[in-house]
């Protein structure tokens, strides 16, 4: 609960501080996503808006996009996740899911069959902190009831950013629970019922914070946040190689405003168009308001194969 508390903190410092910086005009919105240059703001409005969003998935189809705000009014709780449906090439009709509790619900994540939406949560019966869950997406769009993803991923201290495979038999989350540093990176594997057996993410961990991370191209390349201090330090996206064993190399993301004093996280694949991927921070221009949810080019997977655990 403690991590928990510190993530709360520190998503309210990323939002005051960056409300400092003045806004761009309302009037920019995103480019077509065939003519993306470097990055475009999604949903002006609709899912990008003066509160704070971060960490947004598209579902398989394109027709959905589910984010996480910390304190955009409506929801029943702090932090809410937040659904707005495509209508005429662009997202509208933002409303909270009815899966949020009074409690923080966050890090959205579809499954890529779009089956499952994954989430982080700290509502009561879990094992402690942040706990992940999924919650069955339906056929008529609506959802199931949310289960705990249970003890084999889930510790007494938080977990966040659950982030499965394509194939949907690993699961990537961070923990502060499960390693020797701070907030670390796991993968853990589908054994039938359950996902468990946690290992380090090789090549990533070190005595800062990482969390918030995506595979590229099947785990060949890996994007993740790293801060040597998420409560109180900025954070920024890292880009690393899978060299065969481990992922090594890991320099900063090449993105204009993912600079060494901003904050930048949250990177997710779109499934729909898995060339492009969407991530949370607060550009000059476009600007929406606190964090916004950007789409850029997927950078290139040159690394090799091996670096997820069987």
């Amino acid at each position: 609960m403690e991590r928990s508390l510190q993530r709360n903190a520190a998503v309210r410092t990323i939002s005051n501080r960056a409300a400092l910086v003045p806004l761009a005009s309302l009037l920019l919105v995103a480019a077509p996503a065939g003519a993306l240059s470097e990055f475009g703001i999604e949903g002006m409005h609709v899912v990008s808006t003066p509160a704070s969003e971060v960490r947004a998935s598209v579902s398989a189809d394109g027709r959905r996009i589910i984010w996480g705000s910390s304190d955009r009014g409506g929801g029943p709780g702090g932090w809410d996740l937040w659904q707005a449906t495509l209508r005429d090439g662009r997202w509208s009709e933002a409303s909270p899911l009815p899966i949020n509790s009074a409690a923080n619900d966050f890090d959205p994540m579809f499954s890529a069959d779009g089956r499952w939406l994954y989430f982080f949560s700290n509502r009561a019966g879990g094992f402690g902190g942040d706990d992940l869950y999924r919650a069955a997406v339906l056929a008529d769009g609506t959802f199931g009831s949310t289960e705990n993803l249970g003890a084999g991923v889930n510790g007494k201290g938080d977990e966040w950013a659950p982030t499965p495979s394509r194939d949907g038999r690993h699961l990537l989350f961070s923990s502060n629970g499960f390693g020797a540093h701070r907030h670390d990176l796991f993968v853990a594997r589908w054994d039938g019922k359950a996902f468990a057996e946690p290992r380090p993410l090789p090549g990533v961990n070190t005595d800062a914070d990482e969390f918030d991370a995506a595979w590229l191209d099947d785990g060949r390349a890996l994007v993740f946040t790293r801060s040597t201090d998420v409560e109180t330090r900025p954070v920024q996206l890292q880009l690393a190689q899978c060299d065969g064993t481990r992922y090594v190399g890991a320099k900063p993301l090449p993105l204009s405003f993912n600079s060494p004093d901003g904050w930048t996280l949250g990177p997710v694949i779109d499934w729909n168009k898995p060339g492009e991927m969407l991530v949370s921070g607060a550009a000059k221009a476009p600007r929406a308001g606190k964090l916004d949810i950007y789409r850029m080019r997927a950078p290139a997977a040159t690394g090799k194969t091996g670096c997820v655990p069987e």
